[in-house]
């Protein structure tokens, strides 16, 4: 493979990743060094693993969730009762991202399933959707403490692995719920009322940002703005 295409064509994080996960390999089998001469090169070749292979192959949900493992990269461990890693169809065209875990989220170790999650798979089914046919992530996988926004380090030590998520998924749209989510997978300071609406273009994906389903329970007179953004969704989807 060309370098100069190699690079360009491959997202930093899942190269990083790779390249991990190929010296993982190589320490399991032994190495504890390298030799860099053209028979070393054909010798691991013969072995199955060649240069290039590492990198076309892609992590798999079940990959990162591993690598993510009892996670205590961050503060939020400390008050935590379960990671939410996330859940839904491996496959999906659509992606929701909310900020992170709330109260029974991080009881049940499953993403929105509170009372803003009811809402949410309300406003699934009225896409014609089911929550087995999209995937539901968060920005952060465990709860901060009282539910306040997740501080930044928090963000920068998360967001990797959901970036990983959504390179292993591949959707055609991300949906951004609430300012959090859309602020930071955009890198954006605009706020959710400036950012929602219309789609951006992120690594190759849609990102559709719209209001979180916890802030419509308290203002449910924004729901219109909601519906209005998930139409286009569907229209995007064929599912309009």
């Amino acid at each position: 493979m060309d370098r100069q295409r190699f690079f360009s064509d491959t997202p930093l994080l899942q190269l990083i990743g790779d390249v991990r996960d190929s010296l993982c390999h190589l320490k399991q089998n032994g190495c504890t060094g390298f030799d860099c001469s053209s028979e070393a090169v054909e010798t691991f070749s013969k072995l199955g693993a060649s240069l290039t292979e590492p990198f076309e192959k892609k992590n798999s949900l079940t990959d990162i969730r591993l690598n993510l493992g009892h996670c205590e990269r961050c503060p939020l461990c400390e008050t935590r009762k379960h990671i939410v890693f996330g859940e839904g169809d491996q496959n999906a065209n659509l992606v929701f991202v909310g900020e992170g875990p709330g109260f029974e989220e991080d009881r049940s170790g499953r993403p929105f399933v509170g009372a803003a999650g009811a809402l949410l798979t309300k406003i699934i089914q009225a896409m014609r959707l089911t929550r087995d046919q999209v995937y539901i992530a968060n920005i952060v996988k465990c709860r901060p403490p009282n539910n306040r926004n997740p501080e930044e380090n928090e963000i920068n030590t998360c967001l990797p692995f959901l970036k990983r998520q959504l390179a292993a998924i591949n959707p055609q749209i991300v949906c951004a719920l609430g300012g959090v989510a859309a602020k930071t997978l955009l890198k954006s300071n605009l706020p959710i009322s400036r950012l929602r609406g219309r789609f951006h273009k992120m690594d190759g994906m849609l990102l559709m940002p719209t209001y979180h389903p916890a802030f419509l329970l308290r203002n449910p007179e924004r729901k219109r703005d909601v519906w209005m953004d998930v139409q286009k969704i569907m229209k995007k989807l064929g599912t309009g």
